[in-house]
This record gives structure tokens, C-alpha cells and sequence, in this order.
């Protein structure tokens, strides 16, 4: 069982948030790229139909390989599995930046396969980096920190837009992409002075792929309320990521915005996220942390449906920045709430092969909806697209309350902890 010794449990602030400042290096340099393929990619195309193929296939790794790679990352050095996918994705930066130079411009089809590569590699880092939180951080501060990694995330999602939005307008993407490379650099650096437990039984047990992914679901049947959570999760999934990825769209065609603004338009998602984030970090020892997320997740829809109705018009786009700040702040909650719950419902050793099944669930309605929202965004208009995901979302919301196994989670949760003996409990 990978478990902190006594002394790495007590330079738990020192090793979490190293770990908390390699993830925004790394986050911050890869999401800068991001943003400028997403940019290239609107600005070439100008079509909903590739803006929607390209975040697919930036997801679909995700949904394909999670239930698989948990097995991995129970069983091998947790630190090498963040290592590796970052160096794999820079290799491929450098690649992409080369043919771009010598070609003046990217085949479409490079492109798309950078971005499976960068899914790929995520794919593997962000199970690992749940699995790897418990094992570093007390049970009693494993929710505030999972906030701090939510504000460490928006954080992220705030610079970048603006930062990326400023070197795109400066350096020719085909330069700009090797800033990936840097931040690979950096974030290798700092993960070299962070002490994270090794999994020592993986050493000598060879991984077992299909069996572990069979032992993750059933792991997961076995915590009451979870199947619902996640299946009600994979709706709201399938109803908030179409409009999620139409973002640089609606600033382009529907408000006639410039690259400018849609880094504005990002930055003030993520100033909501990162408020939402700070909440919880700060306050997050709520006796039931169901109620916030399914309050979080009905906000989010008005949001949504609100911003598909505003006139195309500067005040219909002032407005539409208001209320993405609410809508960034409410997303928070879905998206750290739960996984704090689902790292204290099982042991350490577990969560490797758990989260990989988790977030391949979670995940897997996304590709699904953006299958059919480029085609649809381009027939009845991108801003219809907001006033369905949000009418959606206020449905998912309403039927994650309405079913008493999710509604009841976390309180029952509290009650086997509260149960077990003091020492089990602040291992789990």
C-alpha cells in the first residue's frame, strides 16, 4: 500500500504545494499552447464542425485509455508517470513547431494528432495526480487542498488566455507551440525536489490490465451512490461540454470579437473558477458537500441559458463576460467537490485504478455530444447551442437532488469514517 511515512506526512505543506507549483508550470505553458492551436484552428476554419472534431479528439484518449491506465498508475513510480507523458508532449510541440516552419503552415492532420497526443498524455498524469494527493496530504485537509488545486487550476486558465491572447498576436504560432517545451523543463525541475511515496508493491506485481479495470468498477459498486453520481455527472458531461467548446466561436462569429476578447472571455471564466476554487479551499468543511455541487451545477445552466439569449451587441457581449464569471466560479464545485468525496471513499492503494475508471466515465458523454454540436452549431447557430447545454445542466442538476443514493453521499461517506478508528481513518 503506497502510504506517506511519519516524517513525509509531516512535510505535507512543503511536498503539496511543490507539487501545487509544478502543476501551474506545467498547466499554465501547456494551456497557452492550447489556446493558440484552439485559435489557429477557429481563425483558419472559421467551421463549429472542426472546433468540435479538434476537442473530441483532445478528449477522447481520455475516455478511451482511463479505465486502463489505473493499473499503471497503482503499480509503477507515480512520479515517473508525471515525468514521461510531459516529455512525450514536448517532443511532439517540437515536431509540430519544425513542420509548421517548413511548411509555413500545419496539415490539419498533425495538428489533430498533437492534440490525441496531448490527451494521451493526460490520460495517464490525471488519475496519477489524484491518486497522488491522498498519499502526500492528512485525510482532515484533503478537501482545502483539492480546492487549492482547483484555484492552482484556474489560476492557470486565468494567465494563460491573456498571456496566450498577447503572444499569439506577437510570435508565429509555429514558435509559440515550443512553449510547451519550456514548461516541461520547468515542471520536471520542481517535481525533482518533491518527495512522493513510491508503490512498493507494484515492484514486484506485474500489472494486470483488464483485471484491474474490472476491480475499479467493482470497487466503485461497491460505495452506495456512486453509479448515480457519475452516470447524472456523464449527463451533465454530455450537456456542458458542446457549448464549453464553442466558447472561441461565440466571441468570433456570434459577437464579431477579436482574439483579444476571447482571452478576455477565458480569463474571466477562469477569475469565477479561481474565486470558486478559493472557497472552497478556504471553507471547504461543509458537513455535506453534495448540496454545493448540485446548487453549482443549476447556476452554471442559468449561466448558460442566459448567455445563448443576449443580443449580439458590446452590451450583449459585457454581459455574456458577467455571466461566464459566474459560471466559472459555479464549475469549481462539480469539478473538486466530487473528487475529494471519491479519495476518501477508498484505500490509497486503489485510487490509481479507480479514478482511471472514474474519469473515463465521467468523461465519456463529452465526445459523445461533440460528435453531433459542430453540425448542429453551424445549422441553428452556436448560441442556441448555450441555451440547450444550460437547459441541460438545470435538468441534471434537478435529477442529481432528486435521487436520494447521490443526494445522500457524502453524509453517508462521513458516517463510515466517523465509524472507523481514528488511525484508519486519517489513512484513507
Amino acid at each position: 500500500m503506497a502510504q506517506a511515512s511519519p516524517q513525509q506526512m509531516s512535510n505535507w505543506r512543503r511536498n503539496s504545494y511543490l507539487f501545487l507549483f509544478s502543476q501551474f508550470m506545467t498547466g499554465i505553458t501547456s494551456m497557452i499552447v492550447q489556446y493558440a492551436i484552439i485559435w489557429y484552428l477557429t481563425q483558419e476554419s472559421g467551421s463549429a464542425t472542426i472546433l468540435s472534431y479538434a476537442t473530441l479528439l483532445a478528449m477522447l484518449p481520455m475516455v478511451l485509455l482511463s479505465p486502463f491506465v489505473g493499473t499503471f498508475v497503482d503499480r509503477w513510480n507515480k512520479k515517473a508517470l508525471l515525468i514521461v507523458p510531459d516529455l512525450i508532449a514536448a517532443a511532439f510541440a517540437i515536431i509540430l513547431s519544425v513542420v509548421g516552419t517548413l511548411n509555413s503552415t500545419f496539415p490539419l492532420w498533425l495538428v489533430f494528432v498533437s492534440l490525441l497526443v496531448r490527451s494521451m498524455a493526460q490520460a495517464f498524469q490525471m488519475p496519477t495526480i489524484q491518486s497522488i494527493l491522498p498519499t502526500i496530504v492528512p485525510s482532515t485537509e484533503i478537501t482545502k487542498i483539492n480546492g487549492q488545486l482547483g484555484m492552482v487550476q484556474s489560476a492557470t486558465m486565468i494567465i494563460s488566455p491573456a498571456l496566450g491572447a498577447m503572444l499569439y498576436a506577437f510570435i508565429p504560432i509555429n514558435y509559440l507551440i515550443l512553449v510547451d517545451v519550456i514548461g516541461a523543463a520547468l515542471g520536471v525541475g520542481i517535481l525533482a525536489f518533491i518527495s512522493i511515496p513510491s508503490n512498493v508493491g507494484g515492484r514486484t506485481e506485474k500489472p494486470k490490465v483488464f483485471a484491474d479495470a474490472v476491480f475499479g468498477f467493482k470497487r466503485i459498486a461497491s460505495a452506495r451512490g456512486l453509479w448515480s453520481m457519475l452516470i447524472i455527472s456523464s449527463l451533465f458531461t454530455l450537456m456542458f461540454m458542446p457549448a464549453a467548446s464553442l466558447y472561441p466561436l461565440m466571441t468570433f462569429q456570434y459577437f464579431k470579437g477579436t482574439v483579444f476578447q476571447a482571452g478576455i472571455v477565458e480569463m474571466v471564466w477562469s477569475i469565477g473558477s479561481l474565486a470558486g476554487g478559493a472557497v472552497i479551499g478556504i471553507f471547504g468543511t461543509w458537513k455535506d458537500r453534495m448540496r454545493p455541487t448540485i446548487l453549482a451545477i443549476a447556476i452554471l445552466g442559468i449561466a448558460f441559458a442566459i448567455c445563448g439569449l443576449l443580443p449580439p451587441s458590446m452590451t450583449g457581449f459585457v454581459l455574456f463576460i458577467v455571466l461566464n464569471s459566474f459560471a466559472g466560479m459555479a464549475t469549481a464545485f462539480p469539478s473538486t467537490l466530487p473528487m475529494a468525496m471519491i479519495q476518501q471513499s477508498f484505500p490509497p492503494d486503489e485510487l490509481g485504478r479507480v479514478f482511471g475508471v472514474c474519469m473515463s466515465l465521467s468523461g465519456l458523454a463529452g465526445p459523445v455530444g461533440l460528435l453531433f454540436v459542430g453540425p448542429i452549431a453551424d445549422a441553428i447557430g452556436v448560441e442556441w447551442m448555450f441555451v440547450i447545454s444550460g437547459i441541460g445542466s438545470i435538468c441534471c442538476a434537478l435529477l442529481m437532488f432528486a435521487v436520494p443514493s447521490t443526494r445522500l453521499y457524502d453524509r453517508r461517506l462521513r458516517q463510515r469514517l466517523d465509524a472507523l478508528p481514528q488511525d484508519t481513518a486519517a489513512m484513507k
